[in-house]
């Protein structure tokens, strides 16, 4: 009897110690989702790194955040940042392309810039009627009118790095001369639409592109200001036809801008070492107005480093846009016809106000004022 007591006793100590085991393995085996994870040593670097996959990009934005996905992106090698370079031995045309570049495909920025020697806020603002017609044309856009002082700061920031263009700005005489450099400064840097303090938005900038025309196609709008068929139109306009630039609308860093920006820096310069500067009217359009800002667009459109010139008829001249009455794409630019951004002007070919083409109303109230009374860029 004792014997076989002893045999249960045995047995149950037997059983006892199986069952705990079996327990703890079993525990071991499948850990609760509050147990911490096991530290796991990192992935190896792939073999092949001139495979495909060596230097991808990682986009976040399309990234999905499961486990699978973080192990496979360990996978990946991380691509080496992109050393700065030496702006120094640059020459001013590549410092600026550097510092901002283009990308057609990109949207062109919600920005509406405007200058004048008071802002909204200041009783003797006296275009409200005008800049009240932006804001009211584009709901949702940044739209700023830009004081003489706040110009000043402004392109100190945004040109630190390329001081030449800032001793240009700073040598120009003329009110005038600095209110036209600060226009395609502000739309290089930034993008966006300038227009005069004294013009009228008739229309959104959102329906100057054709519906026809993809906007990602597209780095720069600009309308015909003068397209003057008369013998004596040298007396007149300084150029057979001329297009405006009281109002734009460009992508950041468009060749076109890169290019005026660098013409009119470094023939500054030029004037300033040779202590020669003159502000004549004519002058001024030649030097920084629309007669300058004609011939940088034509040099673009003949430029073989952005069109294919070879399957060209001939370079692009005035022949091409005079009398046009629908925008007309050539490369990346719209070329708006004179009603868009000249109605009511009654002349040239330009219809009225109501016309579907006309976007921009221009007052001319600003124009060649004297000095006095001329914005940005004036010292009291």
């Amino acid at each position: 009897m004792a014997s076989r007591k002893m045999l249960s006793f045995k047995r149950a100590i037997v059983f006892a110690v199986f069952f705990l085991t079996a327990f703890i393995l079993f525990r071991r085996s499948h850990t609760t989702a509050n147990d911490p994870e096991p530290f796991r040593k990192p992935p190896p670097k792939p073999a092949d790194t001139n495979s495909q996959h060596a230097g991808a990009k990682h986009d976040p934005s399309t990234t999905s955040y499961t486990t699978e996905t973080d192990t496979l992106s360990k996978d990946k090698p991380v691509p080496a940042q992109k050393a700065l370079e030496d702006m120094s031995k640059m020459s001013l045309y590549d410092k600026l392309a550097y510092q901002y570049p283009y990308d057609v495909e990109t949207k062109f920025p919600a920005y509406i810039w405007q200058t004048w020697k008071w802002t909204p806020a200041s009783g003797e603002f006296t275009f409200r009627d005008q800049e009240a017609s932006w804001t009211m044309q584009h709901p949702g856009f940044v739209h700023e009118v830009i004081t003489d002082q706040v110009a000043v700061h402004l392109l100190r920031l945004l040109y630190a790095s390329v001081p030449e263009v800032l001793e240009a700005y700073n040598a120009l005489p003329e009110p005038v001369l600095k209110a036209d450099f600060f226009r395609y400064l502000i739309l290089l840097a930034r993008g966006g639409i300038y227009s005069d303090i004294d013009t009228f938005a008739i229309r959104s900038a959102l329906e100057w592109i054709p519906d026809s025309v993809p906007k990602e196609s597209i780095g720069l709008v600009i309308g015909i200001e003068a397209d003057p068929d008369r013998p004596d139109w040298k007396d007149w306009y300084s150029r057979r036809i001329q297009f405006c630039q009281w109002t734009i609308q460009a992508k950041p860093g468009h060749p076109v801008l890169r290019d005026i920006v660098t013409r009119i820096t470094q023939e500054t310069l030029k004037r300033k070492r040779e202590n020669l500067f003159i502000s004549k009217e004519k002058s001024v359009v030649e030097f920084t107005g629309p007669a300058v800002w004609t011939d940088v667009i034509f040099d673009y459109f003949n430029d073989p480093r952005y069109f294919d010139m070879r399957a060209s008829q001939g370079n692009i001249t005035y022949l091409n846009f005079t009398g046009i009455e629908t925008p007309k794409k050539v490369g990346d630019v719209i070329v708006l016809p004179i009603t868009s951004f000249s109605p009511g002007v009654q002349q040239m070919g330009a219809k009225d106000y109501d016309d579907p083409m006309a976007f921009v109303k221009h007052d001319f109230e600003g124009t060649w004022k004297p000095e006095s009374e001329r914005h940005i860029g004036e010292t009291n």
